[in-house]
């Protein structure tokens, strides 16, 4: 689940770096594994035009520690992306973006995951091209280039006069689009693209369920009249940091084209797309203050927490009542709040967070998260002493944080633990971008509500129900009938017969290309 961002300013003398690590600042909670930058100039003569990249492992403000590396990055377009590892290797030849010298000169950011890019591995091998990492997003890249390069051929066959010059050749919007809609019917999985081409702009594209997030947005030009600076990002929260207003969002399967001096063009590129967006971004990876697909994340974890306290009330029994609700800092702060509300229960923050460790869920490794958790949290006792305390978070996945907040809770002298999960029972893999990959891992799965509780030590353990998680949001925009929810249903809107993904077996993962039939979603039954 990666952060993604493009920028293009209207004067080609200005600069776009401060955006770039401005905006890429707001969305490292998106990832924190890499962040890279590549900028361009589209005031220059195009010939001399040079990409010029800064990739790092770590946070955008360790890439940028030592502020000189700002001063690589000059020009008025680019893209930025922050990194959550879900596939390819770890070294710095994975970190995005990803640069092809031909057709034209291309770099390309992608948040989300390719479920046949095994195949489409083996398709490019095969017509001599060569791939430098097992990133799906070079594999994408690729896919992309290869079409952009034929349809310009088949352009410059059709030219009169200049047929064997190059420059008589220019990457019009039509070749552009039409490489998207080629790239759209090869690729499969969740997908939200930023692409700089050179002597053009920023291309931006979405898969055609709209499963991965993408925004774009407009702002005055601080040094031209009527004129607009433009960005493409995947969360509205960077558009409002850098002042820029949010237009909609870019719909499922449809390409967003960003020129200097031009208005911007959209094309619908999917013969059929279907809006599905990925549920748990409203739950835990979207910043409150994002708004996405209409919806106000925040207004979408108010509403969580109402459904949830409704069934707190109906299946509490004759256990005791809470004294206390607790948030799990940060993403299940408004939910708890509003659940509290509605229970007429005390909220108490019990937890303090140290805002220097990042995010455990996206911490590579059980050790690492484990040990995230002790030096991320710390318990005020007092609000725990001698009570029956509710916790609320935003989910369990894999229960190594649940369980650790549980015995924190217990030292700091609870009486009864009582643990509520603002999700349902994440109990299948995911194969559009989020780093849940096997069955064994999953708490939850092949596991009751008891059972999870009596792994995590809990006293009593609750899970939201689908039905109502996705009426939360549905609630905020009716026009959201249905979503990708994948990890709670065990059903993939992408997958079919010959490519199925995201089974595992008893040993495994889920493996592109593999065999095991699958639930699936057709575009013709939505």
């Amino acid at each position: 689940m990666c952060g993604i961002l493009a920028t293009l300013l209207a004067d080609g003398d200005g600069h776009c770096v401060g955006d770039l690590v401005d905006g890429m600042t707001v969305l490292q909670h998106r990832g924190q594994d890499a962040a890279g930058f590549t900028t361009a100039s589209t005031s220059q003569d195009w010939e001399k035009v040079t990409f010029k990249t800064v990739k790092g492992t770590g946070m955008v403000r360790e890439v940028f520690a030592d502020p000189k590396r700002a001063q690589e990055l000059l020009g008025n377009v680019g893209i930025a992306h922050v990194r959550y590892p879900t596939a390819g290797g770890s070294g710095l030849d994975d970190v995005q973006p990803f640069y092809a010298n031909f057709p034209c000169g291309l770099a390309l950011a992608h948040n989300g995951n390719l479920t046949n890019s095994e195949r489409l591995r083996k398709e490019l091998v095969s017509r001599h091209r060569h791939l430098n990492t097992t990133s799906d997003s070079e594999a994408l890249l690729n896919v992309f280039a290869e079409h952009l390069a034929a349809n310009l051929e088949a352009r410059r066959r059709g030219s009169v006069g200049h047929a064997g010059d190059p420059l008589s050749t220019p990457v019009s919007p039509d070749t552009l689009f039409d490489a998207v809609e080629r790239t759209m019917r090869r690729c499969v999985g969740g997908y939200a693209v930023v692409v700089l081409v050179h002597n053009v702009g920023v291309l931006a594209f979405r898969d055609p369920w709209g499963i991965r997030p993408m925004v774009f947005g407009e702002r005055k030009s601080r040094t031209l009249e009527n004129e607009y600076d433009r960005a493409v990002a995947s969360e509205s929260v960077a558009l409002d940091t850098l002042g820029y207003k949010l237009c909609r969002d870019v719909a499922p399967g449809e390409a967003v084209l960003l020129r200097p001096g031009f208005p911007v063009l959209t094309q619908r590129c999917a013969e059929r797309p279907v809006h599905r967006p990925c549920i748990f971004e409203y739950v835990y990876f979207a910043r409150p203050d994002s708004t996405m697909d209409g919806v106000c994340v925040y207004a979408a974890q108010l509403k969580m927490g109402e459904k949830l306290a409704a069934k707190i009330k109906r299946q509490l029994g004759d256990r005791p009542k809470p004294d206390v609700v607790i948030a799990v800092p940060d993403t299940s702060r408004p939910i708890a709040l509003q659940c509290a509300y509605s229970l007429d229960s005390v909220y108490r923050e019990g937890f303090i967070k140290n805002r220097y460790i990042g995010r455990t869920f996206i911490m590579p490794g059980q050790d690492m998260r484990r040990k995230g958790v002790r030096m991320k949290l710390n318990t005020i006792k007092s609000e725990f002493a001698g009570r029956t305390v509710l916790l609320i978070d935003d989910s369990i996945v894999r229960g190594t944080t649940s369980r650790e907040l549980v015995l924190m809770a217990r030292e700091a002298g609870a009486k009864n633990v009582y643990f509520v999960s603002a999700s349902p029972e994440v109990r299948y893999p995911n194969v559009y971008g989020i780093n849940i990959s096997t069955h064994n891992e999953l708490v939850a799965h092949n596991r009751s509500a008891d059972e999870v509780a009596t792994f995590i030590k809990a006293d009593w353990v609750l899970f939201q129900d689908l039905e109502d998680l996705e009426d939360c949001v549905r609630e905020l925009n009716p026009a959201l009938k249905e979503f990708e929810n994948s990890v709670f249903s065990g059903c993939y809107v992408t997958c079919d017969d010959e490519e199925s993904v995201a089974t595992s077996s008893e040993q495994g993962s889920p493996r592109p290309g593999a065999k095991t039939p699958l639930s699936r979603v057709s575009p013709e039954a939505s």
